[in-house]
């Protein structure tokens, strides 16, 4: 009955085949439900599948989703699971895992997560052998060294947030400092995503004005105190925000969107992302988190930025850290 409200053009022709935009996000919690959202309302994907072991939950979520689809461009969004989004998915984010609980350092939730992945990343291989793989659940950098050794992927296409959101953190606090739009601000978060971060001063800078000028130590203690505080504000977000709503969401849902757009756009990004180190900085072998360019490749290249050695050292320690948690586990 409805095909009668229209008269079809015998002459049209028809259209060049696009290939879609195909998206799998597995566990839609908080921050799942927090990408989607986020993906959904910047247009990313033309196909995108939220899967999650809660399926009566997850049905709801889609079904909320798409009643808000008459507001933006259109996308296919279904509940299911990576066998339903066949071999040409693009990219597949895993957000899936035990939550961070008050008072729970993102190491702490090592071997509950490690168990999850192992179930997940099965399918993941079998269905989505081309994808690139985005690893977004704590703690970040070790379950993106788990996700590269259990599947097998090429190093390019196994990608951590990593210290993304810490960076987007970082400016935000130090533009608000300066009155400036932290967009104007670059200034980078580096290694793991977690306690032992490292925030680069040596090269942090607004309109090629570094913000430290001279040493560290040429600084009154008034001066370092007050970057310090900065640098503890960055660092304990997290934990202060999941004290006050019981979880993270927004921030992460929306520093996550940004890697997807570098990757499905090709835009060649510089983003600190999580990937495996395997020369830099006399670090290799572990995967954290270095100013990395990010295409529709996946991690095209790192940039090799000059780190004083206090930076270089607590880099190496970071790096040693999340090493020795790795080496713990006996996979």
């Amino acid at each position: 009955m409805l095909e009668t409200l229209f008269t079809p053009n015998p002459e049209a022709e028809k259209p060049t085949p696009i290939r879609p935009r195909k998206g799998v996000i597995i566990g839609a919690g908080q921050v799942g439900m927090a990408c989607a959202y986020s993906m959904l309302i910047q247009d990313c994907f033309d196909e995108l599948i939220l899967q999650d072991v809660a399926k009566d939950r997850v049905e709801g979520e889609v079904m909320d989703l798409m009643h808000g689809m008459p507001f933006l461009a259109p996308t296919d969004i279904k509940a299911g699971s990576v066998a339903d989004v066949g071999q040409d998915a693009d990219i597949v984010i895993i957000t899936a895992g035990a939550a961070q609980k008050p008072g729970e350092t993102r190491l702490h939730l090592v071997e509950r997560n490690v168990a999850i992945f192992e179930n997940i990343l099965k399918d993941v291989v079998k269905y989505c052998p081309n994808a690139i793989l985005l690893v977004v659940t704590n703690p970040v950098d070790i379950l993106t060294y788990i996700t590269l050794k259990i599947t097998g992927f090429p190093s390019s296409r196994v990608i951590g947030s990593g210290t993304v959101l810490d960076t987007a953190r970082f400016r935000s606090l130090l533009g608000q400092k300066m009155d400036i739009d932290a967009r104007s601000v670059h200034a980078y978060i580096i290694g793991e995503h977690g306690d032992s971060e490292v925030p680069v001063w040596s090269t942090a800078n607004i309109a090629g004005l570094k913000l430290i000028p001279d040493n560290w130590e040429n600084l009154s203690k008034n001066e370092q105190e007050e970057l310090e505080a900065i640098y503890h504000q960055v660092k304990n977000a997290a934990y202060d925000i999941i004290k006050l709503k019981g979880y993270t969401s927004y921030a992460i849902g929306l520093a996550t969107t940004d890697i997807v757009k570098a990757i499905l756009r090709s835009q060649e990004r510089i983003l600190t992302v999580s990937s495996l180190l395997t020369n830099n900085y006399g670090i290799k072998d572990v995967c954290l988190s270095i100013p990395t360019v990010v295409n529709d490749r996946g991690i095209l290249k790192t940039v090799n930025i000059s780190l004083n050695e206090t930076e270089k050292q607590k880099l190496q320690n970071s790096a040693k850290l999340l090493r020795e948690v790795f080496d713990s586990l006996n996979l």
